[in-house]
């Protein structure tokens, strides 16, 4: 059963683009992209994952860059696509950006699946750190539409990473197609469940005009989080074209700049997330008053600290483990969801997943044009 379900939600979720955008030619001076120009601070490689597949990825150099930004993409693009605008976010927020394919998109190796991204991201950025000397603390994880699925799950594991973005992000795959309430065992891409462990600031961007991924998966998310940034909910925007909007510049520009300035994390989990969630009036369990005092002034016009929002995402949280623990026992789920239509759960999924295609395919999910954005005052 485990495997007819993955095999349903590659075929849902997964739209490389065919043929790639790009082809990968090896040269004496190193990897090259045939059908791009790449500047001098640009560098193209493969890295081999954890499953024995060989991805393509991209880093481009800001010689005046602390942070460096590991950029998940959407479905139904590759680094060919996506070449100018990392150009233009290294540019415009002075960082330094790393972008890879997924297993089975553009010139990487392998076929798509929910796993393959899981190892696809652990190997980009360990390769960041082996390669590039890139420490966890100044690594913020962007993840966009899909690609929130393999930047939550990296970020849940990472106690010190400086900061997270989530642009059109899915609450979970199941919930992109049926408005489900709870967390199937046969879902993809459990967000909503994996971002209250994710300890550091996230900053949600979402299109309120989505048809693909509705907001209000970003929404769910920005209140599951421990660290809400100010939200960025961008009026009349769609799925694939926020970056055309001076706000989300102006929005993210300002995320960056606040983390950036943020002391960096302990090497060692101890407080740290505590010291961030708490209210400005708490003073307990601070070893170090001074950063802590700091650390809140930076924070405080930036970040909501609100202990009604915590200890409701703690129950939620503490209720969501109880029925997915449930849940996985139950042998069958047929008639869990709205079983007076006396339509079986399978049925349901596909007609579900034929729906999600067409409106997949009649909004040109990430056309091209999304991802060349036109160029705009600094």
């Amino acid at each position: 059963m485990g495997g007819v379900t993955s095999s349903m939600a590659a075929k849902l979720a997964f739209f490389p683009p065919s043929p790639p955008s790009y082809t990968v030619v090896e040269e004496v001076a190193g990897t090259k992209m045939r059908e791009l120009e790449l500047r001098e601070n640009i560098e193209i490689f493969k890295v081999t994952t954890e499953k024995g597949n060989s991805i393509v990825a991209m880093y481009i150099k800001n010689q005046t860059a602390s942070l460096t930004v590991l950029y998940s993409h959407g479905n139904a693009a590759d680094l060919g696509q996506l070449y100018d605008l990392f150009i233009q976010l290294s540019v415009h927020f002075k960082v330094n950006i790393m972008g890879y394919d997924y297993s089975g998109y553009g010139q990487s190796s392998g076929k798509p699946s929910e796993q393959n991204t899981y190892a696809d991201i652990e190997a980009a950025y360990k390769c960041l750190q082996e390669k590039y000397g890139a420490r966890e603390e100044d690594i913020v994880l962007y993840g966009q539409s899909i690609g929130s699925g393999p930047t939550v799950d990296l970020a849940a594991r990472l106690p010190n990473l400086r900061a997270v973005i989530l642009h059109s992000a899915v609450s979970s795959g199941l919930r992109v197609m049926y408005p489900v309430k709870r967390t199937y065992w046969f879902d993809i891409y459990k967000n909503i469940d994996k971002i209250p462990s994710v300890n550091c600031p996230v900053l949600v961007i979402h299109g309120t005009d989505d048809d693909v991924v509705d907001c209000s998966h970003g929404k769910q998310l920005w209140e599951h989080c421990k660290q809400k940034y100010e939200p960025l909910w961008i009026d009349g925007g769609t799925h694939c074209d926020l970056e055309l909007y001076p706000q989300y510049r102006k929005h993210l520009k300002k995320f960056i700049s606040v983390v950036e300035k943020l002391p960096r994390r302990k090497t060692e989990y101890e407080s740290i997330p505590d010291q961030l969630e708490k209210p400005q009036n708490s003073t307990d369990s601070i070893e170090n008053s001074r950063a802590s005092m700091d650390l809140r002034a930076n924070l405080r016009h930036s970040f909501d600290y609100k202990e009604t929002s915590s200890t409701s995402i703690y129950h939620k949280e503490k209720s969501r483990s109880s029925i997915d623990k449930r849940d996985k026992t139950r042998k069958s789920i047929v008639h869990s969801e709205k079983a007076e239509n006396g339509i079986h759960m399978h049925q349901k999924a596909r007609i579900s997943i034929d729906r999600f295609g067409e409106k997949v395919r009649s909004v040109g999910l990430f056309n091209i044009n999304c991802f060349r954005p036109t160029v705009t005052q600094a």
